[in-house]
């Protein structure tokens, strides 16, 4: 088959992997004009790891792998550390991995084959399904036919939009908002990654290998804003942190609204009844996006896809059989996943004083 794939996130150059080496020809588009790698590394865990060395690339992710998460640490406005982040808590089993997001995406960029084409700077415009393919019109004024679009273009996914409905229709907001931006002025050692709270909000550096990032978390009802003005972030992040003076806030802050690649959004999910409609179908956070809090954004995305091409094969020549056979298998794994995010915030971004303080002092008799 002739197939689209939007996005060339986690999920889209997993997709590209998956479906060509089942037999497909894929092209895949993606809005940026470079792969999107910014942000905190990432996890790898459960069923994802079998789907990472049946597709050949966990040797290369194992050795990739990162310490980060695992040198957080929290600390008081002077900076002394009062507790540890139990970290046994967030991992489900010695084999679960942490790697960079840029990593990651070289990984998969690197195992597709030559004879897929990853188009930077476009993205779908309109979409026409008759039944017997999918005609598409791109932001470019190109268009081509494709016998199955697949939309995996994150959070505020377009194809999801302009096949099911507005985004505000799917998205669960967790009640937290959440930035990372590059800390240029930081310099990585093996020392503790430090994460401080006030409340309502917490503030990290994070390292690793010769990186440094600002991390800032906020408590927020939903805030209507437009999610591409970088200037409405840096307002939101400055009205919100701006007169804290303790610990690093002030420099985290300014590190974060200086960033012109900053990362800003809010911590949600998204909830659908189904993840295909006719020959267009949604995977990873498009379809299903569980959230920072359960770490398992990306473990989703390599299994979807996955499950995704089996699904195809198994059925070939039957796409709503596919596609159904897809839902049904991935479904568990999300209904996890999403599950999993229980009481995280609270323990990583307090409301009140109080709960800081409950929370450093339950964390350091379990330590």
């Amino acid at each position: 088959m002739d197939i689209l794939v939007s996005g060339a996130g986690m999920a889209g150059l997993a997709a590209g992997v998956n479906l060509s080496r089942a037999g497909h020809d894929v092209a895949i588009v993606e809005r940026a004009q470079h792969l999107r790698v910014n942000g905190s590394p990432i996890d790898i865990r459960g069923e994802s790891l079998t789907v990472a060395r049946d597709m050949g690339i966990l040797q290369d992710i194992v050795a990739r792998r990162v310490d980060m998460t695992q040198r957080a640490c929290f600390v008081d406005g002077e900076g002394h550390r009062v507790a540890d982040l139990p970290f046994s808590e967030i991992d489900d089993s010695p084999d679960d991995t942490e790697i960079p997001r840029e990593d990651l995406a070289h990984v998969l960029r690197n195992a597709l084959a030559p004879s897929v084409p990853v188009t930077f700077g476009e993205s779908i415009g309109d979409l026409r399904d008759d039944g017997r393919g999918v005609d598409v019109l791109f932001a470019s004024g190109a268009r081509a036919r494709y016998d199955l679009v697949v939309g995996a273009d994150g959070l505020h996914s377009a194809t999801r939009r302009l096949v099911f409905g507005p985004e505000h229709e799917f998205i669960r907001h967790l009640g937290f908002y959440t930035a990372l931006a590059a800390f240029p002025n930081h310099h990585p050692s093996d020392a503790p990654n430090p994460v401080y709270n006030f409340p309502g909000h917490m503030a990290a550096i994070l390292t690793y290998r010769d990186v440094a990032l600002t991390a800032l978390t906020f408590r927020s009802p939903w805030i209507d804003y437009d999610y591409h003005d970088l200037d409405a972030q840096r307002r939101i992040l400055t009205a919100e942190f701006g007169a804290h003076t303790l610990w690093r806030v002030p420099e985290l802050l300014d590190a974060a609204c200086r960033d012109p690649e900053l990362y800003f959004d809010s911590v949600s999910q998204i909830d659908m009844p189904t993840w295909h409609r006719g020959r267009i179908v949604l995977v990873g956070d498009a379809a299903h996006c569980a959230s920072p809090l359960s770490g398992r954004g990306t473990s989703l995305a390599l299994t979807g896809t996955w499950l995704l091409t089996k699904a195809l094969a198994e059925h070939s020549g039957d796409i709503a059989a596919a596609l159904a056979h897809y839902e049904r298998a991935q479904r568990p794994h999300v209904t996890y996943a999403q599950g999993t995010v229980g009481t995280g915030g609270n323990r990583l971004v307090p409301a009140t004083a109080a709960d800081i303080e409950a929370r450093n002092r339950e964390l350091a008799q379990m330590s």
